[in-house]
Formats: structure tokens, sequence, C-alpha cells
């Protein structure tokens, strides 16, 4: 029987994915379990796994495609058994469509890919409206004296295009206010240099302590109930060639310093070079985003939904500070806190901030 492999659903919010690299080509024999293609969303890298052992009978979805959850991409089988043209059929049902919606000439279309132009927007002159290749001329003569020059194209697929659409989301439909609280770090270097742990690592421990003792912040809406979650799972925004990443960090409060920071460093090789799995990536509760070696001082973070909070961190900067009436100039950074107004009230998401910045200010208290 002929082996349908679709396009997986990788988490609850996930809508379409993109069809990376086909590691098989049509008539080749491939194995149950092996890789048969790679599949990017939801910020990560996926091989897609054959549903069965046989013959690579047909390639529907081709490499750089962005469909939706379930759609078909191929078919596995036997060498004799026919592919359904019902279920092919049905695949590509809705780029036919798209196509059959816009009257163009064949050469219309190419030379409107070539001078990248919206077809949408060039009047046709032949019959029933159809665009020739002479109307695409016209209007980009017509255009070219106006408009500025591309000097390159990136397109909104894959990691960047499934980012660019939780952000849109989460801006949507969350009310967002953002706090800020400068901390002073000079304990936090001290610890820094005495157990050889990243400042993330003493970061994401302060969060987590403060997460178990603030579990409003460590929560969601859904179906008009706020839910808190149990786990601890911080996501520390990663990012890399391919684009932005939010690995996870399960049950941050359960583990010491040590663990931590081999676990940051892991997850960090892994997104580096694109071998993030799907649960390094998914069930986070909590994220943490650090611009501060870009030189950024501070900044207003978009909360990664469909979490509560998300927390910024800014750069270290000498400042003087006044301390038992003498000025000393002391190593601060900016922390920035969103939160998600439905769910969290101004004061709550103060406190919570509050005690981070106590954690970071007296860190020994998280070596225990």
């Amino acid at each position: 029987m002929v082996s349908k492999v679709v396009m997986p659903r990788l988490s609850l919010t996930m809508k379409e994915g993109t069809v990376g690299k086909w590691y098989k080509k049509e008539g080749q024999s491939v194995e149950k379990g092996e890789p048969l293609v790679e599949v990017v969303s939801e910020k990560a890298t996926y091989d897609l796994e054959a549903p069965a052992s046989g013959i690579l009978r047909k390639i529907v979805v081709s490499q750089g495609s962005d469909v939706p959850v379930d759609t078909i991409l191929a078919f596995v089988g036997a060498s004799d058994e026919p592919v359904p043209e019902t279920e092919k059929a049905a695949t590509t049902q809705q780029s036919e469509e798209v196509e059959e919606r816009l009257l163009a000439s064949p050469a219309a279309k190419r030379l409107a890919r070539e001078h990248r132009i919206d077809l949408s927007l060039v009047k046709g002159t032949g019959p029933q409206g159809r665009i020739g290749e002479e109307d695409v001329e016209r209007f980009a003569k017509n255009v070219s004296a106006t408009m500025p020059k591309i000097k390159e194209t990136i397109p909104l697929s894959g990691l960047r295009k499934t980012s660019a659409e939780r952000l849109s989301m989460s801006f949507r439909t969350a009310p967002h206010s953002t706090i800020m609280m400068d901390v002073d770090i000079s304990n936090v270097k001290t610890l820094h240099e005495k157990l050889k742990v990243s400042y993330t690592t003493i970061i994401v421990k302060a969060t987590a302590k403060a997460l178990s003792e603030h579990s409003i912040i460590n929560s969601t809406l859904q179906d008009n109930e706020i839910k808190i979650y149990e786990n601890i799972n911080i996501g520390i925004a990663t990012n890399t060639e391919s684009g932005l990443v939010v690995p996870v960090l399960r049950n941050a409060n359960e583990k010491s310093l040590a663990e931590i920071d081999k676990t940051i460093i892991e997850l960090s090789d892994k997104a580096h070079n694109g071998r993030l799995a799907r649960e390094d990536v998914t069930g986070g509760t909590f994220t943490i985003t650090n611009l501060g070696m870009f030189d950024v001082d501070c900044f207003t973070p978009i909360i990664n939904p469909p979490e509560a909070a998300i927390l910024g961190v800014g750069k270290a900067v000498d400042k003087p500070v006044v301390l038992n009436g003498r000025i000393e100039v002391r190593p601060l950074i900016t922390l920035s806190l969103s939160y998600d107004h439905r769910i969290v009230d101004g004061a709550p998401a103060a406190k919570f901030l509050q005690k981070v910045k106590k954690y970071l200010e007296k860190p020994e208290t998280l070596e225990t």
C-alpha cells in the first residue's frame, strides 16, 4: 500500500512548514525510519523520516516550498503500486487556484518573475483582461524611473517567515507593557570568575528562581483562562546564520548553575549547526533575550507566544551610583520585562523583576 509523506505539525501553533532538502530522488529506495526530507518550521530544522520501506514514487512538493500542515509531500510504495491521482490533485489544488485566478500568458509570468513585478498590479490589454508580455514590459518601463533599485531580495520563508508570523500574532493579540530596571552586577562578575560559568547562566538561574516565586509570570492565556505552568522551561533567544531560534532549557529551576551552563552550551552548539530537534524548541514557558553583546543598552522585546512575558537584557555599563552616601562606579545592566497585560498587572510584574534584581545583586543565593 502506498504511504503518504505529510508535513507534520510540530507544535500547537504551527500552521505551515518549509520543505528544505530532499535526501532521496524519485525512484530511489528508502527504508522505514530513514531521514527522507528536511522540514524547516517553528525555529528549527527537522528531519522527517520515511513512513515505510519501498521506493520514493513521487515528490509532490519541491524544495523551498511553504505548505500547510498535513499537506502531502511525497508518496512511498512498491514500484508497481499506482500513486493516487486524487491525492496529488488535492495537494496542489491551492497553488493551481492561484494560477487560475490570474489571467496571464506564460511569457508574461516569466518576465514578471525576472523583473520582480507583482502581476496583480499590471493591467492586461488582451481578451478578458489577459496580461501579455507587452503589458509587463510597459509596466516595468513606467515604474523603473521612479522606483529605487533592488540590491538583493531575501525570501520571507522558513525560519524568518515563521518568526515574522509569530511576532505579528503576538503583537496583535497580546497588549504589551514593558518595565525596566537597572541591576548592579558587581557580584555577578565575581561569581562568573569564581565558577567559570557564563553571565547568561547566572541570569537564567536568577530568573528561574524568581519565576518559582511569582508563578503568574510563568503562565499563558487559553480559552479565556489563565493557566499557570508547573514546569519552568526557559527559552534562550539565539541569533544564527539562519535567523533567530529559541532553544528551551527545561526545568531550569531544578538545575544547578553548572548544569544550566552545560545545557546552554549544548543547545547553542546545536542551534549554530542547525541540529536543533523538535524537543529542543518546544515547550517553553518564558523567554530571555540578550542584545548586550551588540552594545544595546535597553530595548522592548516582543513576547514569544503563547507565553506571558519575556525578559530583555542590555549591555553592562560602568555608571556612578550612590552607596552609603558615597559615589562609586559600578557595572550596571538594564533589564526589560515585556508582559501580556491581559494576564499580568504592573505591580506583579514589577515585583517579579525586583526579585530577579535581588538574586543578581546577591548571587551567592543561587549556588545552593
